[in-house]
């Protein structure tokens, strides 16, 4: 029997980085010790082993003791087998990491004893600790991921936690902080994913580091713009992984974009004469921008109410004839209700009198910047025959302008120039750089200085002398050949008019006249079909394809969104039907972010969400977006009559409401 027990300790001796059991029986202490344990912690045997006492408890490090005790206590109830790290400290006083692994068992005698097992994890903890150093002395989110096709995060630093607002987690709720470590590109907002995936083949296959700013999604569904890097490195297993550095430049890039759409505004001054912001969601109108001579002048960037300042413009200024069709308007793009035809801005053209009281014609156009806000900008048409072309064309301009606001990537360029013959560059897209013969980096350093306008063009495939052409006429249109697209390509250019003697700065808006890449974008979007069933089970298609709703509350808020017919639900409106029984606090205010975020996630999976409006935590189905049952039904033409069979959002309670609206109508 000795044989045999000699035996298994020099197995354990050879296989065990340490090993030890405990008597467990009160007060638990070491019954036996292997010669290994006692050669790493430079101890000898009999300094280990008491029968009343726990000797080796006092080799545990002071911070970690009370918790070494406590989950000896917790084994000491009966037979499991459980883990605990903790830190010792050795003879010499060097201090080593392990992970215990305790198997408890009870003897014939009824005796509990307890196998225990050492791992060094040392070099493991130091890696962590040197993260968390990395985590409280640089503001930088960290992470790793797998380099699979659908990358899992192994490890999230809390500096990259707070960058995408994660919330607290609470029982019972969806773990969002779990459901973006399966999948890294849950943070990256759809129109992005494909730019970061290359990102992630590049440095995979090059085996070199990577750099630059991506947008993100956050957890609450807003956007942050973040500065890093990617590279591609070994885990201490042994297998390949990416590992991310990033940095929050949201705010650097608001006040980048606040500078540029400053520069855009001063530009549109060259063309309009008067610039109005309309807020929507406050109902306010703004005048940013007046001739010296008008009354609106003494108003400049003070907030008035839309319809007071409105009524007293519209009946002040525009002529009897066109007020009621200006009033509409107003009104209907308050409702979001003009039709874009072709994605171009809502434009009118109207009479006024200027300043001056001569009746003159004007075009106005809204541009939109945001969710909420537009400019409504107008300009006097001097001559309807020879400004046709321009103004047609400056409409189109206004809308590679206001993307050039929301996006700056979108072909177009505006330059300042200057009396002298000097002319420096606003802002430009790489297409139209091309244009002139420069790189995008070549570019650059031009925005920075004023050059000779015929050394600036000299470059160009088109010439000095169409250049001076499109300064005398104020239009000019040029053809190139475009090297990247191999095919060619139409630049138009609009200049704004010279001063009397030449002193003030002059203009020049060159833009892409077509955009490839868009035009397959419509062709995509109009052959999209979303199809939504009401009349019985609540359904959503995207052509033929169901959408299968991950998340049983996310579709019904959607259903929701679809019963109030393109009006808006407020947070605490759809926390009434989604969980009737509660009432509106945190708890349930947190929870339906989440299901609000499930869903916006789900319809960018389908490529939908524009079906969908947010403003300010509002949101609402946009109807004509959308083939649905119940709105072909409400329309009252006659081969809709029969959709109705008696059975609206089967699903959910809440839609009895809507049921007894159209049963009623039936009735009658």
């Amino acid at each position: 029997m000795n044989k045999i027990r000699g035996n298994m300790e020099d197995i354990v001796y050879g296989s065990a980085w340490g090993f030890h059991q405990y008597i467990l029986s009160d007060p638990a202490h070491l019954g036996y010790v292997s010669p290994s344990l006692c050669q790493i912690l430079g101890v000898e045997e009999k300094q280990l082993l008491h029968e009343t006492r726990d000797l080796y408890a006092a080799l545990v490090q002071l911070s970690d003791r009370e918790k070494y005790e406590e989950w000896i206590a917790c084994m000491a109830q009966g037979e499991k087998t459980g883990t605990c790290e903790y830190c010792l400290r050795k003879k010499d006083g060097e201090r080593i990491w392990v992970k215990d692994t305790l198997t408890v068992r009870r003897l014939e005698d009824g005796t509990l004893v307890g196998d225990s097992i050492l791992a060094d994890i040392t070099d493991v903890k130091a890696e962590n600790q040197n993260l968390k150093f990395l985590n409280e002395t640089i503001p930088c989110g960290f992470l790793k991921y797998t380099c699979e096709k659908q990358p899992r995060i192994t490890f999230i630093n809390g500096k990259m936690i707070e960058i995408l607002r994660f919330p607290q987690d609470r029982e019972g709720e969806l773990d969002y902080l779990e459901l973006y470590k399966s999948n890294i590109f849950l943070m990256i907002p759809m129109e992005e994913r494909r730019r970061f995936q290359k990102y992630l083949d590049c440095v995979y296959s090059a085996g070199m580091p990577l750099a630059g700013e991506l947008n993100i999604l956050r957890c609450d569904g807003t956007r942050a713009c973040v500065f890093g890097w990617v590279t591609k490195g070994i885990n201490e297993e042994g297998v390949e992984e990416f590992q991310s550095v990033c940095m929050d430049v949201t705010e650097r890039h608001r006040e980048k974009r606040e500078k540029e759409i400053q520069q855009y505004i001063k530009a549109l001054t060259e063309v309009y004469d008067k610039i109005f912001q309309c807020d929507i969601r406050l109902n306010t109108i703004k005048c940013l921008h007046n001739d010296d001579s008008s009354t609106f002048k003494h108003f400049e960037n003070v907030g008035m109410q839309m319809d007071d300042a409105l009524e007293k413009w519209i009946m002040s200024f525009a002529v009897p004839q066109d007020q009621d069709r200006l009033r509409q308007f107003f009104q209907d793009f308050c409702r979001k209700s003009l039709d874009q035809t072709e994605g171009k801005p809502l434009q009118i053209t109207y009479h006024a009198r200027s300043s001056k009281g001569k009746v003159k014609k004007y075009r106005g156009v809204f541009i939109q910047m945001s969710g909420t806000i537009s400019f409504f900008c107008c300009r006097c048409v001097q001559d309807l025959e020879e400004s046709t072309t321009l103004r047609n064309e400056n409409v189109q301009l206004k809308e590679k302008m206001k993307e050039l606001v929301l996006r700056f990537t979108d072909g177009i360029a505006a330059f300042e120039l200057t009396a002298e013959g000097l002319v420096r560059p606003l802002y430009a897209s790489e297409n139209v750089c091309e244009f002139f013969g420069y790189t995008r980096e070549e570019w650059l350093p031009l925005m920075e200085k004023s050059t000779p306008w015929e050394s600036f063009v000299s470059y160009s495939e088109a010439s000095y002398e169409d250049y001076a052409e499109l300064l005398r006429n104020g239009e000019a249109e040029f053809t190139y050949f475009d090297y990247k697209t191999e095919e060619k390509r139409k630049i138009r250019a609009i200049c704004s008019q010279k001063e009397p003697g030449g002193s003030a700065p002059r203009y020049i808006m060159l833009y892409s006249m077509e955009d490839t890449r868009r035009e397959e974008r419509k062709r995509l979007t109009e052959s999209r079909t979303v199809s939504i069933r009401t009349f019985g089970y609540f359904d959503v298609f995207v052509g033929e394809r169901p959408i299968a709703f991950r998340n049983k509350k996310s579709k019904e808020l959607f259903a929701l969104l679809v019963d109030r017919r393109g009006g808006y639900v407020t947070s605490e409106e759809a926390i009434s039907f989604l969980w009737e029984e509660e009432p509106v606090n945190p708890v349930t205010l947190a929870r339906y972010r989440k299901v609000a975020l499930r869903l916006k996630n789900t319809l960018e999976e389908y490529g939908i969400s524009d079906v969908m409006e947010t403003v300010d935590g509002k949101r609402r189905i946009v109807a004509e977006r959308v083939q649905c049952d119940l709105y072909d039904y409400l329309s009252g033409r006659e081969e809709y009559r029969q959709l109705f069979k008696g059975s609206y959002l089967s699903n959910y309670s809440w839609g009895e409401n809507t049921l007894a609206e159209l049963s009623g109508e039936i009735s009658y």
